[in-house]
């Protein structure tokens, strides 16, 4: 398939310009910070956060196998899954992620890793009971796209940004409550650590921004690489989220899905906000017609503020974008 270089090529220039208001939100913030409290505190609080962050990508796919029941497949366990991938991978020109297992009912993957660990594709039970082969295989072809794109190193860096002044933040405001300093002192140490506030919250909203930009373009590598692959997508995505409400609704079983979700590949938390109001169409119906329920549906104001807070694009924009 033909991407429209035009709206891919804005579409990296936008997440380039996000990343380049982020580090510079965060440089300017940093340097006013260091020149009124004093350099080396603050080397020293760099020093541990950025040390923190490091530790958790490293250990993270330990607490995701924990945390999701995962298990790696067996090139005897759906065979036709390892030939996807396999042939999924060189098509991308990466090395092939081991293919893995999550033993949950919403319909899901991500893709996780370390240096420890090496690259992993995660597809749940929920996922290969719901989608046909083929649309479990444009899942497979997004979830490549965010290792192609390396985007697990790139959050992790940008998420290192909004955590410091995070930190900055809390240390000042409890220095000026608990610090013992005289009332002046301390009135100039949470004047500062609410500045640290807000720029945390700034750059949190352009990191959210560019987690969505993100997935924009995992969805076109997908569309690129798999046959067809802007079709199948769709209806994935449109299944995935259908699904995942009426299993969330019916379900006894509780899954602890928020620590993680921005490596699925659509947001479980959002599924009943995103199809409640659409699910005139019965599921298990015909795929494109749970499609153009989805794109028939107007993003309200309320949908569009909703999607700042999220690490998702609303399903409705991003079935839209798939479609062009």
């Amino acid at each position: 398939m033909e991407i429209d270089r035009v709206n891919l090529w804005k579409m990296r220039l936008s997440m380039a310009g996000t990343l380049a208001i982020i580090i510079g939100v965060s440089t300017l913030g940093f340097a006013l910070i260091m020149a009124l409290v004093g350099v080396y505190n603050i080397v020293y609080l760099v020093v541990a956060v950025a040390l923190f962050n490091i530790l958790q990508w490293l250990i993270a796919p330990y607490l995701v196998n924990a945390l999701y029941r995962v298990r790696q497949l067996k090139e005897n366990e759906y065979p036709e899954l390892h030939r996807a991938m396999e042939e999924l991978s060189q098509r991308s020109r990466i090395k092939k992620p081991r293919l893995v297992f999550s033993d949950i009912p919403i319909p899901n993957a991500f893709a996780y890793g370390s240096p420890l660990t090496g690259n992993r594709v995660a597809v749940t039970r929920g996922l290969i009971r719901e989608l046909e082969q083929e649309e479990v295989e444009s899942v497979i072809g997004h979830e490549l796209g965010h290792l192609k794109h390396r985007d697990v190193q790139v959050m992790m860096f940008v998420s290192f940004l909004p955590s410091l002044f995070y930190m900055l933040s809390r240390s000042m405001l409890y220095s000026s409550y608990y610090g013992g300093r005289d009332r002046r002192d301390s009135g100039g140490v949470a004047a500062l650590g609410s500045v640290s506030m807000l720029i945390y919250f700034f750059l949190l909203m352009f990191t959210l921004s560019l987690s969505r930009l993100r997935e924009y373009y995992a969805d076109q590598h997908s569309a690129s690489l798999v046959d067809d692959g802007a079709r199948k997508l769709s209806e994935a995505l449109a299944k995935i989220s259908s699904s995942t409400w009426r299993i969330q609704k019916a379900s006894r079983e509780r899954i602890a899905l928020s620590g993680f979700k921005t490596l699925f590949i659509a947001d479980p938390d959002k599924a009943g906000q995103d199809t409640a109001d659409l699910f005139q169409v019965r599921h298990g119906g015909p795929d494109q017609e749970l499609v153009r329920s989805i794109l028939g549906r107007r993003v309200t104001r309320f949908d569009a503020f909703a999607e700042l807070f999220s690490t998702h694009p609303n399903i409705v924009k991003r079935l839209r974008a798939l479609k062009s």
